[in-house]
Parts: structure tokens; sequence; C-alpha cells
């Protein structure tokens, strides 16, 4: 039986570790938190930290892995890739073209170095040391820590004193005590997040979606809702996806599930955000297997251990989906999730994680999700209607 070990712990995993027991495989959770509740699922649990990658090394040599991944957990990817090459288990790519991923500063270099549309943009480590370069930037800007995901540490800001305010904000996330200020893209129509697959390093299943937001959440730049088939003009998408292709030639990419982020500036211009060699979270490989029938993570799965995988293609939707994260706009206790007559039809999974009394957070950041809500639909015209007034047809009540 061939072991396979997923560093994090989050529910996000529980599909992973289910198809990869159908598929017959040992599965190992690693992380520093037993009560995650994806180890009540796998086979064994050993607790170290995600972060702390010869510990990881050491744990994973003694458990004699075939493979390893960090699914839906950004901050177990550079691990992941370490493990895999002193190990010579099956990985996206090398530890070096990961870590360029995996950093929002060292990409966006990467980017401006290899003529991508980038925004201009800047890496640091201190208030003090970014000030000291406030004329490269125009606001608005956005400040992110350049190691998180999931928006968490994410801030617009619009003038320099928002600009401290971000510039602390991003700091209070970050692993490695860095963030990275960047220009505003103010984007033309929704921008995209969603996951994607390389085949021998060949982007053969490339997806786009409609990534949209809660402008009265606390993080508007959370991402609350997607839909599919995205409505990205399919020229800017031919665009994008030679571009990731390029993208991949030139970090010598290979095999592996991959959550990218793209969108198309009011200035006509096609930009790719992120590319993480990881399932995304709010279950987005899962709403794919939904809406183009396509099973991804177990395609991911097998190529981490080695196993044949099925050759895909790019999407071909069947119907209009939509996912909505659900989330409370306060802090307090969870009541009832009210979901109007009009759309129970079109209701597809209810996916709730709390119960009645849990305290629950004000959404700030991805972590701050209660559950999701898939969708389907007939048309784009009543996937569009009912998307942009989903909480005249959603309320979660907190009191």
């Amino acid at each position: 039986m061939k072991k396979l070990m997923l560093l994090g712990g989050s529910r996000y995993l529980l599909p992973v570790i289910e198809k990869a027991h159908k598929l017959g495989l040992y599965v190992i959770t690693c992380d520093y938190l037993p009560d995650n509740i994806a180890h009540k699922y796998s086979d064994e649990y050993l607790n170290i930290s995600i972060i702390e990658k010869d510990a990881v090394l050491v744990a994973a040599q003694n458990a004699s892995i075939d493979g390893i991944m960090s699914f839906a957990c950004d901050p177990g990817v550079v691990t992941a890739a370490y493990v895999a090459e002193k190990m010579g288990l099956p990985f996206c790519g090398s530890y070096e073209a990961v870590s360029i991923l995996q950093n929002k500063g060292k990409f966006r270099a990467f980017l401006k170095e290899n003529g991508f549309n980038v925004p201009e943009h800047g890496s640091y480590a201190t208030e003090a040391e970014a000030l000291l370069e406030l004329e490269r930037f125009s606001f608005p800007v956005i400040v992110k820590p350049v190691d998180s995901a999931g928006s968490k540490g994410v801030m617009r800001a619009d003038s320099v004193e928002e600009l401290k305010k971000a510039i602390a904000f991003a700091l209070e996330y970050t692993h490695i005590g860095r963030f990275i200020i960047e220009e505003f893209i103010e984007k033309k129509g929704c921008s995209s997040d969603s996951d994607s697959f390389s085949d021998n390093g060949i982007f053969t299943y490339i997806s786009f979606s409609d990534q949209r937001f809660d402008v009265n959440a606390k993080n508007p730049y959370t991402p609350a809702a997607y839909s599919w088939p995205p409505t990205m003009d399919e020229e800017m998408q031919v665009v994008l996806r030679n571009e990731l292709q390029r993208l991949a030639d030139l970090l010598e990419l290979k095999t592996s599930i991959y959550n990218i982020e793209t969108r198309v500036g009011t200035n006509g211009k096609p930009y790719i955000m992120e590319v993480s060699p990881r399932g995304g979270g709010n279950r987005l490989a899962e709403m794919l297997e939904y809406a183009s029938d396509t099973d991804i993570i177990s395609n991911a799965i097998l190529a981490a251990v080695g196993e044949p995988y099925q050759t895909l293609n790019h999407p071909i939707y069947n119907g209009y989906w939509a996912e909505v994260i659900l989330h409370s706009e306060k802090n307090g206790q969870f009541v009832s999730l009210e979901i109007d007559e009009i759309i129970k039809n079109n209701v597809k999974e209810i996916d709730l994680w709390v119960k009645l009394g849990d305290f629950v957070d004000e959404f700030n950041g991805a972590n701050n999700a209660i559950g999701t809500l898939v969708l389907r639909f007939s048309d784009k015209v009543k996937l569009e209607q009912t998307i942009l007034n989903i909480y005249d047809y959603i309320k979660v009540i907190v009191e």
C-alpha cells in the first residue's frame, strides 16, 4: 500500500483523503494542530509544524512515504517541494521553482524579468523601508503578505495613513516578515480564481471562473462566491493560457494541480496574479467536478504517488454553476441559515460547518467561512441575476 502525506488538517483535505482511500492509499496528515478535522479521517497523524521543512523531511523519511501534497494549504507547499526533492518523489517542479511561485515578491519579480504583464510592485520588511520607495506608486495600492493565501492580511490603501495601517495588517499574517505593495489593477468584469492541471509540463486543463466579493464584508477582498463558465473574453482566456504555458516552460514545471488567479485590467491587459501548485481553498476542485465532470483531485493524488492518471482537456461545462461562501458580517453566535424558496430548486448542496450556538467571526479572510452552498442554473441570465443579488436570497443569522 503506497503512502501519501498531506500537509495541513483543514476540512478542504476531506475529499482528498476520501479519494486517496478509494485509490487504495494509506494517508498520513501532518501539522501542529491535533484537533484539526482532517486528522480524524486519515490513517495516521504526525504532530509537526508544516513550515519546519527539515522536521517534516525526517518524518516523511521515517514513514517511507511515496508522495506528498499540500492541498489547499499554502504554508506547506514549499515544504512539500523540499521533501519531494530530497526524497526523489514526484512533484510539480524544483524546490527553487516552487519557492518563486509561493513568494509574491519573488513571483512578481520573476514575471517582470521575463516580460509578463505585472503590476508595479515592491517587496519590503518594514514600513520605513516601504515609505522610502513611495514615489514608485500612485494610490490606490494593494498591500499583501508575501506568503499568505485566502486574502488574509490583504488591504487596499488610498493614502499614506491607510498604507501604514495596511502594512501593519499584512505583517500580522506573514510567516517570514515580508509584504508587497503593488499597483491596484482595476479589473474589467470579474477576476478569476480556479484550479488547473499540468501534465508533464503541459497545461492540458486550465479553468477560469468569475470570482465575486461581498463589498459589505470587513475584508472586501476575500472571495465570497464563484461561478462557471467564466464571462472573461475568450480571446483573453487564450492569451492567459499561452502565458501560463510560457511560465510553466520557464520554471520547468511538471505534473500538478494548481490554484491560479488571473484578471483582465480596464487597461485591456491580462495579468497572472497567482500560480500555486496546490488545490485551491473554497472547494474549487470539487466545484469543477460538478461543473465540468473532471476529477482533478484524483489526478493530483495519482501523480503525487507516481501512478498513472487520466489525460485531461480544457473544461467543457455542463450547465451554469455557482458556489457561495457562507459567512457572517458580524461576530456572534450562529442561529440559522435561511434560503429563499425562489432559489431552493437551484440548490444542489448545502455544506454547513457550524451548528446552533457556535461562535462565528465576521468575514475577514477565507478562514472565517462557515460553509458553502452549491447552485446550478439552466441559463447564464438566471445565474447572473441570482448571484448579483445573492444576499437577498441567503441570510446567515447571527446574534
